[in-house]
């Protein structure tokens, strides 16, 4: 297929293309960025973007404060970060509030990708992207399913996170805690969850000390293409 590019070198993406071509010809041409630019924000079109293993991100392109312009940016990330459950790694700092908190699934996705976006911000998770994934949830012909993960302690939602589910693969995009030590322990029970429900392993995104720390190691976008397919 024809691969189409911008004035500024950035792989442009239409809902007629094939996702996975489009990802199969980042790697073999070593496409050196970690974006590419995507049209609209129709929820089949987003979920197939997903479902080739783009985490898709968005942006305000407009200078206008009152006349926003967003833009989609599918980022197949140049390092991503993979946690396999083996090296899951739990200081002995934290095993004692492991037991404090109760871990639910796919619960309070609405309230949860809100609040992410209330404490971290916009920037990313534009209002058309939000609209977007909460659409995609109750698409009947989607292969991907956004879903969330809900921390408590006394019946309070302390902690959270949302992310997609692709076949056997979680890709976290967010979260979010309101006290100390509950962030990690939500992706401790997350991690569990999966391994307990045959994910094969914790998609994390991009690099940060916190989830090396945990465990997590860096793999190439090769590496984790083949490990997303399968």
């Amino acid at each position: 297929m024809d691969i189409k590019y911008t004035l500024s070198g950035y792989i442009y993406i239409t809902p007629p293309d094939d996702c996975h071509k489009i990802v199969d010809a980042m790697l073999t041409t070593n496409y050196s960025e970690e974006f590419c630019i995507a049209e609209g924000f129709d929820p089949y079109f987003v979920a197939r973007l997903m479902e080739a293993g783009f985490l898709v991100m968005s942006t305000n392109v407009s200078n206008e404060e009152n006349s926003p312009f967003y833009i989609m940016l599918p980022k197949l990330h140049l390092v991503r970060s993979a946690l396999f459950y083996e090296n899951l790694h739990v200081k002995k700092s934290i095993r004692k509030y492991l037991n404090r908190y109760e871990l639910k699934a796919d619960v309070e996705f609405d309230r949860i990708i809100d609040r992410c976006v209330e404490k971290h911000g916009c920037d990313w998770l534009t209002p058309p992207l939000v609209d977007s994934i909460k659409v995609i949830r109750s698409l009947p012909q989607a292969n991907v399913y956004p879903t969330s993960f809900a921390l408590y302690r006394g019946g309070e939602l302390v902690a959270g996170e949302f992310g997609v589910a692709c076949g056997k693969v979680y890709t976290s995009y967010s979260g979010f805690y309101e006290e100390d030590n509950a962030g990690t322990v939500q992706i401790i029970h997350t991690t569990r969850y999966l391994q307990n429900n045959g994910f094969s392993f914790f998609d994390m995104g991009m690099p940060l000390d916190y989830k090396t720390d945990l465990g997590a190691v860096d793999i190439s976008p090769g590496e984790f293409v083949q490990l997303f397919r399968g």
